[in-house]
């Protein structure tokens, strides 16, 4: 069954209908014993689903904790939020509640315990029960490595707490887990679900979690537990260990025929197992109206508001436009082959750049229209460049682009809000950048050079006479480290990673901090006394030459979006915990970066 995050009533955790667009009959479960639940495989498989939907990551990799995708705390969007500004305090990443529900981690840990206790005890098979439960081991060591990353170690609760009584309330003031203790029970969790699960699953199933994509999961959590945030002294052993889990990962890829999808960006719209780049999906659905729909928000979120969506939410910053490479692969002023120019900005760019911003004047296929051509720029009402500014069309971006990464092209207006284009939390690259990060800080570039031009070879980049798409020959690790980062940057652009490889990196700070993040302001040269300048025919001059139009019709500046300059505190690489969360479980310590005697390294 296709897997969609939606939710109904029942059982005794409360479970969801069926994840098919078809919704199944309905019983009352409300009073069900796990006995009935659990000793039945039709009925376990809902409390299964049920774990789905509370877990599954949506656009932007937002795992419904406090930070989600990220985006918006580094370069790639504007926000005016703590984490930029260095106001963070203990009480900003609340994460770690007072209180167990579904909304937060402890809560959603809960009910995975209470699956995986229900079905120790069921009657199933012995190979269903395995089944079954390594998908929940699966979801629970996604749970605590979204805990870890944000904190360091945490209690770790491998069994359902009673909730009655002052016993109950004594036993469940359980102490921090050191981080180290935390990273191997996520690795034993995911390795019971590289055992026993299938390393792809197909047809009405697509899109369970697979050995595979507990391999890649596995791999992206000991690349972390590598990187700098949690192994500042640079142990080699750590990045061994994440190598030979990635090396892992990939064997089982390999095997099962995943790979690169041959498009960029057409990717996201192949939504099954005929897809080789997901690994790790979340699926939505176009449904309108019955009971069980699941659209997934972004694309109405993402589109040009004037288009009548109510969107241009997601709006790229000059920063991130300005770091894609150009068409040889060689970075922006560096290139022999392609000269650049901020006012030209976007003249023989990466290929993936036009597949993933939308800018004044380019041709985007959207709405049904293939020749469609966006219009986001300024003008004055007086041919002297005086009066009143105005934008063009109405509610323009403000800063200056669009974000059009997987927006299906075929989607009507009307339909914008119905989208059902699938989340993709792990493709294919990120494991072979995974693999080649791990590779060089162990010191073999080979690894690096091969994947990195693998995927710029997918992406349209040229090959160059060495045949190397653009990257240096003789990089050293750390120079082949900081390429990795850089591809990562670009290939992952608006997926929630940057957010995350910076800080894992610890680079958060070198690369924000004095920094304000920008924009670019396109205004008409009119010489007229209105908008109509160049209306009728700016769309045929596009098409004709972009180059020629922006010489003889626009100026372009760039504009400062943040007032202040960005400052991130070096106690955000382990945030603090709450002190309701303290006040609550007098066993937990606040992390040292913020005072408190625990030790996040450890």
């Amino acid at each position: 069954m296709k897997l969609f995050k939606t939710i109904f009533a029942a059982l005794i955790v409360s479970a969801l209908f069926t994840n098919c667009k078809k919704v199944l009959d309905k019983e009352d479960l409300t009073h069900s014993t796990p006995g009935q639940v659990f000793n039945d495989s039709t009925v376990a498989i809902l409390n299964i689903n049920y774990l789905y939907t509370a877990n599954q990551p949506g656009w932007f990799g937002d795992t419904g904790g406090a930070i989600g995708g990220g985006g918006d705390k580094c370069d790639e969007f504007y926000s005016d939020n703590a984490y930029v500004k260095g106001t963070v305090t203990t009480e900003t990443v609340g994460d770690i509640g007072t209180s167990v529900n579904i909304s937060n981690n402890y809560g959603r840990i809960r009910n995975i315990n209470q699956t995986l206790q229900d079905l120790d005890a069921s009657t199933l098979p012995a190979s269903t029960k395995n089944r079954y439960k390594a998908q929940a081991y699966f979801w629970r060591a996604f749970r605590y490595f979204d805990l870890v990353r944000l904190y360091g170690g945490v209690p770790l609760v491998l069994k359902p707490l009673d909730a009655i009584g002052q016993d109950a309330k004594n036993a469940a003031l359980l102490p921090r887990n050191k981080t180290s203790e935390c990273f191997k029970q996520i690795v034993s969790d995911l390795d019971s679900c590289i055992k026993y699960l299938p390393a792809k699953w197909s047809g009405s199933d697509y899109g369970r979690i697979s050995s595979a994509a507990a391999a890649a999961f596995k791999g992206r959590v000991l690349l972390t537990y590598a990187s700098p945030q949690f192994n500042p002294s640079n142990d080699a052993a750590r990045w061994q260990t994440a190598a030979d889990a990635n090396d892992k990962a990939m064997q089982i890829l390999t095997a099962n025929n995943y790979g690169l999808n041959p498009s960029y960006d057409n990717m996201w719209f192949t939504e099954s197992s005929s897809n080789p780049e997901a690994i790790l999906v979340t699926g939505y659905n176009t449904s309108s109206t019955d009971q069980n729909q699941n659209n997934n928000t972004y694309d109405n979120a993402t589109r040009p508001a004037y288009l009548g969506t109510k969107g241009g939410s997601n709006q790229p910053t000059w920063d991130i436009v300005k770091s894609y490479p150009m068409l040889d692969g060689k970075a922006p002023g560096t290139s022999t082959k392609y000269t650049y120019d901020d006012s030209k900005f976007f003249d023989n760019r990466d290929p993936r750049f036009n597949k993933t911003i939308a800018y004044n004047g380019c041709n985007w296929p959207i709405n049904g229209n293939t020749s469609y051509r966006l219009w986001t720029y300024f003008y004055y009402n007086k041919a002297d460049g005086s009066g009143v500014k105005t934008t063009e069309p109405a509610s323009a971006t403000n800063s200056g682009f669009y974000l059009r990464k997987a927006i299906d092209p075929n989607i009507s207006v009307s339909n914008a809000q119905y989208v059902g284009t699938d989340w993709m939390e792990i493709r294919y690259a990120e494991v072979l950048l995974n693999q080649a990060e791990c590779a060089a800080a162990l010191g073999n570039v080979t690894t690096g050079y091969t994947n990195i031009a693998a995927i710029r070879k997918r992406a349209g980049i040229e090959a160059g006479a060495d045949n190397q798409y653009g990257l240096n020959a003789g990089m050293s690790p750390d120079q082949m480290i900081t390429a990795i980062m850089n591809e990562r940057k670009i290939e992952f652009a608006f997926e929630g990673k940057r957010y995350w490889d910076l800080r894992r990196r610890k680079l958060l700070e070198s690369t924000l901090n004095g920094s304000k993040r920008t924009g670019l302001t396109v205004t008409l040269n009119n010489n007229a006394s209105a908008k109509d300048y160049i209306t009728g025919t700016r769309d045929a001059s596009a098409a004709a030459s972009l180059d020629a139009l922006y010489t003889s019709s626009f100026t372009v500046k760039t504009k400062t979006l943040d007032s202040y300059n960005i400052a991130v505190q070096a106690g955000d690489y382990f945030f603090g915990i709450p002190s309701a969360a303290l006040l609550n479980n007098i066993n937990l310590q606040q992390n040292n970066t913020w005072g408190g005697p625990f030790d996040p390294l450890q």
